[in-house]
């Protein structure tokens, strides 16, 4: 699944034990240069970049990152098209692809495929708990590092139901033709609310037993930090400015 893919994509990478200052730093500094920078080649020689770290130092292959990828690239697609087909009432509905509306989407896929490399360095190479660490850190409201602590610790429990509500049904052989399917589907959706309320309340119920009132804290073991990492991140961030800026000088 997605979220698996990418949680094991970031507790098994080389770079785990990075501290989150300075991935953070390279990956934000990769978005901001995929969003202000021009399409070609500024935004294009981001997502190059941000491929070539995931591929290598990262080390997340290629049949994860596929299934890292592939629901944010459907997003991406699915806004792309929006912008590439122009909707007009001109005695009657008209519906065209333009040159302007074209070049726009092809902009706007550039940007967006590269602001999402970007931000998986980040997600790719780091767990969750050293993210919700680095929030503490930032003084981030401490209730909302616990809603994202939660989400995060519940979400695993419910793809645990879910697998096992779907191997039941297939058991039963609940998805023989598409009728049954659509019935399976119908139900393990109902059966999946009502577990995961119940679950909710006996989790809230358990915390309240026993007088939590604090946080849940997690061990919080110490990261390397790197200067050599930071001024190569920096070099890296401002050698994408200058190709950039060259190109438009050249044009």
């Amino acid at each position: 699944m997605h979220g698996l893919a990418l949680d094991h994509a970031a507790w098994s990478s080389p770079w785990r034990s990075r501290s989150v200052r300075d991935k953070g730093l390279l990956s934000l500094g990769l978005l901001a240069a995929a969003v202000s920078l021009p399409a070609i080649p500024g935004a294009a020689a981001v997502g190059v970049v941000s491929l070539v770290l995931l591929l290598g130092p990262i080390r997340v292959g290629w049949a994860r990152l596929g299934r890292i990828v592939v629901v944010p690239l459907v997003s991406i697609l699915i806004g792309v098209a929006t912008v590439a087909v122009s909707v007009s009432w001109d005695a009657g509905l008209r519906v065209r692809v333009t040159p302007v509306g074209t070049e726009a989407a092809a902009g706007l896929a550039v940007r967006a495929v590269a602001a999402t490399l970007a931000m998986f360095t980040l997600a790719c190479s780091t767990p969750m708990i050293d993210l919700l660490s680095a929030l503490r850190r930032l003084r981030v409201p401490e209730p909302l590092v616990e809603i994202a602590a939660l989400v995060y610790r519940f979400t695993f429990g419910l793809l645990e139901s879910v697998g096992a509500i779907h191997a039941a049904q297939e058991a039963r052989l609940g998805y023989a033709s598409r009728t049954a399917a659509m019935r399976s589907a119908s139900m393990g959706v109902a059966v999946l609310l009502l577990r995961s309320w119940d679950r909710a309340r006996r989790l809230e119920d358990g915390l309240a037993a026993r007088g939590y009132t604090d946080s849940l804290r997690t061990l919080d073991p110490p990261r390397r930090r790197s200067a050599a990492f930071l001024a190569a991140s920096v070099a890296v961030l401002v050698a994408l400015v200058g190709v950039t800026v060259a190109w438009e000088v050249r044009r």
